[in-house]
């Protein structure tokens, strides 16, 4: 079978490489090469434990004073504020306790293996030497903000997410130890030393085994009788038995031709802010609760990103943003030092119930939305959607359907 993956992120190369190893034979297509958006700038981290949505019950009512509070990690750029109004009443509807919970057991099973779908991936290539397993912590500042945090780690318990909890001077990590008042331990994660390195790895393995690659910019679906048979792009028609689009925040538009008529979908622009050679390095990965960043180590350097900032994919980075996350750094590492920074931004695909899209729509396969977990959900998905392309028997993934979003009741 002829399959065509539009999309060179992790996603898109994970789904290339399981299909392959299916026997298929496939090709890519992107503008950029792997790892150029997203996959690329983020955390690296494998939160196998990511089941809690940002909207959370709540939300809606500390919303404004977050956008007007420089230290909170929500941004807005205000002029996209009238295009993003339909979205946001659709996304703070989903600020429920019911729907946080729908969300943590549905993505608790496509995220729990993470650690061993990366291994899987990886396994012969010369990725393998980025993934390493292990612990994943919460900082808190204040035992008032771990109590404050209760109703989440419920939620990650009930879901199956092994944690455990100590003093923040307890805290085995040599670099973390006094700064915080309270650390959560969350094991079976692991973190990946260079994500944008990770994935390009992927692609190589995946051309050295006889995958083919176009670099062009998908512009539309072809649809034959109602059913997706290739990829119109500037460089001329891609065709295949099966149609993969994987393009992150660039694919709503492909999937409201391809039925999800009804797609609340955005942008969340995310941020980080590398120390280049700093004087020491941490053992683990490490969430700072109150400013909702992680921390990483990479190769030769430490990635702080996060942040959530809502003003579509043209608008160039904000000032704001970085600030913040600088200001932080600055306040958690006094004792630190390093010989350069580097700064990023790139776009995450949300969704307004904030679920992936994973399977069939008019004959083609999505395989995007996955939010702030893309890296860690990216091979299973890649590997559910080779399954279904395969037409294996397997799991029931409905509450990733892209069906959800046609409009039609059901």
């Amino acid at each position: 079978m002829r399959v065509v993956v539009a999309g060179a992120g992790i996603v898109g190369v994970a789904t290339a490489i399981w299909c392959q190893r299916a026997g298929h034979d496939v090709t890519l297509v992107d503008r950029d090469g792997p790892a150029a958006e997203a996959s690329h700038g983020n955390a690296g981290v494998l939160a196998a434990g990511g089941v809690i949505p940002v909207t959370v019950p709540g939300l809606a009512r500390r919303a404004p004073g977050m956008l007007l509070d420089r230290s909170s990690p929500l941004f807005l750029r205000w002029g996209y504020l009238p295009r993003l109004a339909g979205f946001l009443r659709a996304y703070l509807g989903h600020a429920t306790e019911a729907h946080v919970r729908h969300y943590a057991g549905a993505m608790a099973r496509l995220l729990g293996d993470a650690q061993a779908q990366h291994l899987d991936l990886a396994r012969g290539t010369g990725a393998e030497r980025f993934v390493h397993p292990h612990d994943y912590a919460f900082g808190y500042g204040s035992d008032a903000a771990r109590r404050a945090d209760e109703w989440g780690w419920g939620i990650r318990r009930d879901a199956g997410v092994r944690f455990e909890e100590v003093a923040g001077d307890a805290y085995d990590d040599p670099f973390w130890r006094g700064r915080f008042a309270r650390v959560v331990v969350c094991r079976d994660h692991g973190r990946i030393s260079d994500p944008g390195a990770y994935v390009a790895a992927l692609f190589d393995h995946f051309r050295a085994e006889g995958g083919d690659f176009v670099r062009a910019s998908v512009a539309d679906v072809v649809l034959e009788d109602g059913r997706c048979t290739a990829l119109e792009t500037d460089a001329g028609r891609v065709g295949g038995d099966a149609v993969v689009i994987a393009l992150g925040a660039w694919a709503a538009p492909l999937a409201r031709k391809l039925g999800a008529r009804a797609l609340r979908f955005e942008t969340e622009r995310g941020y980080h802010v590398e120390l280049v050679a700093p004087s020491a390095f941490p053992r683990d990965s490490m969430m700072v609760a109150e400013g909702k960043f992680a921390v990483n180590a990479m190769e030769g350097r430490i990635r702080c990103a996060g942040v959530v900032e809502f003003g579509g994919l043209r608008a160039p980075a904000s000032r704001a943003p970085l600030t913040m996350l600088r200001r932080r750094i600055a306040a958690l590492f006094p004792d630190l030092t390093w010989k350069e920074e580097r700064e990023w931004l790139g776009h995450r695909p949300a969704t307004a119930d904030s679920l992936p899209l994973i399977g069939e729509a008019s004959g083609a396969f999505l395989a995007f939305g996955h939010q702030h977990v893309g890296l860690t959900g990216g091979p299973k998905t890649g590997r559910i959607v080779a399954g279904m392309i395969g037409k294996e028997a397997g799991e029931d993934w409905s509450a990733f359907a892209p069906e959800r979003h046609s409009g039609r009741k059901t």
